[in-house]
């Protein structure tokens, strides 16, 4: 940021240099508009996310930070990102000159912000700085001139949203450590942190007011002040082990380069030729800032749960040990479109023990999670969405526990709960039977999650699961009303539900989740050749489609915000259309998907900090572009067919693990060359319009022909994707 320099000669704060990578990251990018980006230091998917906490003043607070605010009331050392809900904000440390204050101001022009690392000046003269390492934050502060004091406010009943403080401690312990805990419910039901916390200073004087607020004073010497926490979910001693492994001493710069490190290594496993981005675009200076912001957001999460010894709270709530690192913050209803087929090609390291949480998840609770956080199960959200996830873990070889994962998915599809004990009876959920609504948005996404159970039990060879839940993946077809066009509502005795409104998205008898009719018709990303027979040909199926991007109409006034980033009635700001742009190429017309590819990565992401169309979602907003902007998508729920888009880049590199790499160029490219004409895969002429996961991470290039006019590239039957055939 502009104020960046003259901030960090005021704090004479660390002089770490930043790497090719993290220097082009713009964090600050989804903190305003319906953004709800993390803002702060972390490492990629670390626990710690340490940063600004303001007063919650609504749903745009989620994350406890935006962009349009300027007061602060701590810096929290857990955080979401992008999330529709809000919640954490743990252990709230604020600086103060006087020990009454509450709050502080500041301007964003004394801020500053890079990938491990966040600083700001506040009002009163403090300087902060803060960097982390998975399990611990590390403050620096430094004391305005005059002043005798400075005091640190331990808030331990400060939380972000729907969070509410249930108990707490603070204890001193010796002259420089406090220890405790913060208990609290909010969208985690139960949620435990444990803290210790130690000053490179002796406590002056040491208060608590009950078992909320601890308030500790110290002398200004002119020298900065530093504070190191660590966290566990398991116990204090747990914290003060992290604290031990990760952070024993006090070299702040240490930190923040090894932090920089870190987020270099991660960013670094995509390597795009600058100066070749979108060369003839108007945004061509910030397209890769965009870019690796977007990569950087990718990897706040999942986080890592377990304490270093293993230990972690299981979603039974006990304490449990594992061989393996386990994870936290499953936004799954979001991440299973993009988030995680990107990260089953840059981080295949991390899968394996991935896919083992979801099955401690499933052992501990009786189901595969549904968004979990915290080792609480929220149910929040519709479907299975874990399913798509450890599945396309499995078909891609990324677990051994092949079996277990199939008696999870198959376990969790056969409960009776969220609707399930209704499609099983039924076919369908029917409207008028399901107090909780949204029953074609449940009803879809079980259809896809039951997809994917099928195809696991194919590779198998479990014959009579995969006929069963192939059967159970048509029930889509039970919403589909073949006179309007759309997917509908039906009640028990298979009438669709009057009156209609394909526009209306609203809470009262609402059977969408988050969206309209419009955009759940296309909610069939398992069998797009059968939604296509729906319609009666690919004719009117591509005519509907068309449609989409050009109709207007009112929502009603009780839709949720989260219907956002409209062209038409397609809504990028939200994850159900995220996979519509990329059917036409399953009915041979990738040319419309080409325009609008583009048209969708310049127009709504911006390298400003109201640069995201819709929330964030723990990754998955910029994860969809990362991986259209190296113009590929998966669009099946599982198994790893990456459909060939318009590539933003004239050359990207990916390390796709083992030493393998994969790079994709885009020839004759430029803002007006966005139709592949032909292509090569390493070295031979390539007429298919996708890739298969294998031929990715196997290693190797594919060469794109770019050309400003449609061709016939991908459009035979022989070339098309076809759902479930490699």
């Amino acid at each position: 940021m502009a104020a960046a320099l003259g901030l960090m000669m005021a704090l004479a704060p660390c002089s770490l240099v930043a790497g090719r990578y993290t220097r082009l990251v713009h964090p600050f990018i989804g903190t305003g508009g319906h953004g709800h980006v993390f803002i702060g230091a972390n490492v990629p998917f670390g626990l710690v996310q340490l940063g600004p906490t303001q007063h919650t003043h609504g749903w745009d607070w989620c994350s406890g930070y935006h962009y349009s605010d300027s007061v602060l009331v701590g810096f929290s050392h857990l955080h979401l990102s992008g999330t529709g809900i809000g919640d954490l904000g743990d252990i709230c440390v604020l600086p103060v000159v006087q020990p009454s204050q509450a709050e502080a101001r500041f301007s964003h022009a004394d801020e500053e912000a890079r990938p491990g690392y966040y600083a700001v000046r506040l009002e009163s003269g403090i300087g902060v700085e803060l960097t982390a390492t998975v399990r611990a934050g590390l403050h620096r502060y430094t004391c305005p001139p005059g002043a005798d004091s400075l005091y640190l406010r331990l808030d331990l009943q400060r939380g972000i949203g729907w969070d509410r403080f249930t108990g707490g401690k603070a204890v001193r312990e010796n002259a420089t450590t406090v220890s405790g805990h913060r208990f609290s419910r909010g969208w985690a039901s139960d949620q435990k942190v444990f803290y210790v916390a130690e000053t490179s200073k002796p406590i002056g004087s040491f208060r608590c007011e009950g078992d909320t607020l601890a308030v500790m004073a110290f002398a200004n010497d002119g020298s900065p002040l530093l504070l190191r926490v660590g966290i566990s979910a398991v116990s204090e001693a747990g914290a003060k082990a992290n604290l031990k492994a990760e952070l024993s001493h006090w070299d702040f710069q240490r930190v923040a380069d090894e932090a920089d490190a870190k987020w270099e290594a991660a960013l670094g496993r995509v390597t795009i030729v600058e100066g070749s981005a979108a060369s003839a675009s108007p945004r061509q200076a910030s397209a890769l800032s965009i870019f690796y912001t977007a990569l950087f957001h990718t990897m706040t999460a999942p986080s890592l749960f377990s304490d270093v010894n293993g230990d972690y709270r299981g979603a039974d709530g006990a304490v449990h040990h594992a061989d393996h690192p386990t994870y936290t913050t499953w936004s799954l209803w979001d991440t299973y479109r993009a988030a995680h087929p990107l990260m089953t090609l840059l981080h295949r390291d991390r899968q394996a023990d991935q896919a083992a949480t979801l099955l401690d998840i499933w052992c501990e609770q009786g189901k595969l999670p549904v968004w979990h956080l915290m080792g609480c199960e929220t149910n929040c959200m519709v479907g299975n969405p874990a399913i798509p996830v450890l599945a396309d873990m499995v078909l891609k070889g990324l677990t051994d526990r092949t079996d277990e994962a199939l008696e999870a998915m198959r376990a969790s599809a056969m409960l009776d709960e969220r609707g399930l004990g209704l499609l099983k009876q039924y076919g369908y959920i029917p409207c008028d039977l399901f107090d909780e609504q949204e029953s074609v948005g449940r009803g879809l996404e079980y259809a896809l999650a039951d997809w994917c159970v099928a195809r696991v039990a194919e590779r198998l060879k479990r014959p009579e699961l995969q006929q069963y839940f192939d059967q159970r993946a048509q029930s889509y077809r039970h919403y589909f009303d073949a006179q309007t066009g759309f997917m509908r509502g039906k009640d028990s005795r298979g009438r669709f539900r009057q009156p209609f409104n394909p526009f209306h998205s609203a809470p009262k008898n609402r059977d969408y989740t988050e969206g309209n009719a419009w955009q759940y018709t296309w909610l069939v990303p398992h069998d797009v050749e059968g939604l296509v027979a729906l319609f009666g040909s690919e004719q009117r199926f591509v005519g509907k489609l068309d449609s989409l991007f050009i109709v207007e109409g009112d929502l009603g006034e009780d839709a949720p915000p989260d219907i956002s980033g409209l062209i038409g009635q397609y809504a990028h700001g939200n994850e159900p259309s995220h996979h519509i742009l990329y059917m036409y190429s399953y009915v041979g017309q990738p040319w419309k998907g080409a325009q609008l590819l583009r048209r969708v990565m310049d127009e709504q992401y911006r390298d400003d900090p109201d640069g995201l169309s819709g929330n964030e979602d723990v990754g998955q907003m910029s994860a969809w572009y990362v991986l259209s902007a190296l113009g590929l998508y998966q669009v099946e729920p599982a198994g790893g067919k990456y459909i060939i888009g318009s590539p933003l880049f004239d050359k990207a590199t990916l390390q796709v693990g083992q030493g393998r790499a994969f790079t994709i160029r885009a020839l004759n490219n430029s803002d007006t060359n966005i139709y592949v004409q032909r292509a090569r895969l390493n070295g031979k002429p390539y007429g298919r319009s996708y890739l298969m996961y294998d031929d990715i991470v196997r290693g190797g290039e594919l060469e794109l022909f770019m050309g400003p006019s449609p061709s016939t590239f991908g459009t035979l039957p022989k070339d098309r994707p076809h759902s479930g055939r490699k």
